[in-house]
């Protein structure tokens, strides 16, 4: 039996959590997808899965060998589109995160344009406030914010974006406006616990940066709740510059202590394949790219 085959249905199995919907995936039948890893099994003399009759998951050698599989099968779908030359368009499956509001915002409008100018890809969209391992999780692409940690993930800088604190002109008009930071324990505080931006805010002083620790008037769990009361004047609320950009230039919201801010935070895309991304990847990094570099909600001066 074809290793790479037995691998595919293994990946399959593993990242569905099923075997009846790895079938699916694969337009297999479900005993061919069962006889393909148990003789996967067998062949490496190890269990690589757990089953119950409620779930399938790998077992630890099975998420080092899903690991090894990915980057492998990866290697074979690279070396295959490089062999059809670099014209070749792409098709396939393409998974990408992104932080929620950035994703909807920013990267959905990317995801419609590639899908209607490519027919043939299948893209899922997974938008989440939290770091999603992109090998671990299966995803191709990823656009992250903030300083990125040491990794084998290839990225390319698109932008820049700031962490602002704003406020509605008549919330501002009604209750003044703070000169230091330390003033914010005086006013009505939004706080969204998006991306931990919730109780202690940080600045930047003539001694470095300093915590303001905060008691909010109202806590929310997403950043655009956050904006929405702060809108309507409830209060003062901290977010990134791109999410408010367009209430800025509109006049419904102020922003307030720029002087104080901290280092701009870079954006970047990542993608965790080899030396030479896939045709799909490729096509997809370089229209998004392109898009984010050119929006001015993303630039701000280092």
């Amino acid at each position: 039996m074809d290793r790479f085959h037995q691998m595919q249905v293994f990946q399959a199995v593993a990242e569905e959590e099923g075997f009846a919907a790895a079938a699916r995936r694969l337009q297999m039948s479900p005993p061919a997808v069962t006889r393909t890893v148990a003789a996967l099994e067998d062949r490496l003399g190890v269990k690589l899965l757990n089953r119950t009759t409620r779930y399938v998951r790998t077992t630890e050698a099975g998420e080092r060998y899903l690991e090894d599989a990915r980057r492998l099968l990866a290697e074979v779908d690279a070396a295959d589109e490089a062999a059809a030359g670099v014209n070749a368009e792409p098709r396939g499956h393409l998974a990408v995160t992104a932080p929620v509001l950035f994703g909807r915002m920013f990267v959905m409008p990317g995801i419609v344009e590639y899908l209607q100018r490519y027919p043939e890809m299948k893209v899922d969209a997974i938008f989440l406030d939290r770091v999603v391992s992109l090998v671990e999780e299966g995803l191709d692409v990823g656009v992250r914010i903030g300083e990125l940690p040491d990794s084998s993930m290839r990225a390319l800088r698109v932008g820049t974006v700031r962490m602002v604190v704003v406020a509605s002109p008549d919330y501002l008009e009604r209750h003044g406006e703070p000169a230091t930071p330390s003033e914010l324990q005086h006013h009505a505080v939004i706080a969204s616990s998006a991306g931990n931006f919730a109780i202690g805010w940080r600045f930047t002083s003539p001694r470095g940066e300093q915590s303001i620790r905060l008691q909010p008037r109202l806590t929310v769990t997403t950043n655009d709740a956050a904006i929405e009361a702060a809108v309507n004047g409830l209060g003062i609320t901290r977010v990134l510059s791109y999410q408010v950009a367009s209430h800025i230039e509109d006049g419904r919201l102020k922003v307030l202590l720029s002087e104080h801010e901290l280092k701009p935070r870079p954006v970047h895309i990542v993608h965790r394949e080899g030396r030479y991304a896939s045709v799909k990847v490729r096509a997809f990094i370089d229209m998004l790219a392109q898009r984010l570099r050119s929006d001015a909600a993303l630039t701000s001066k280092d």
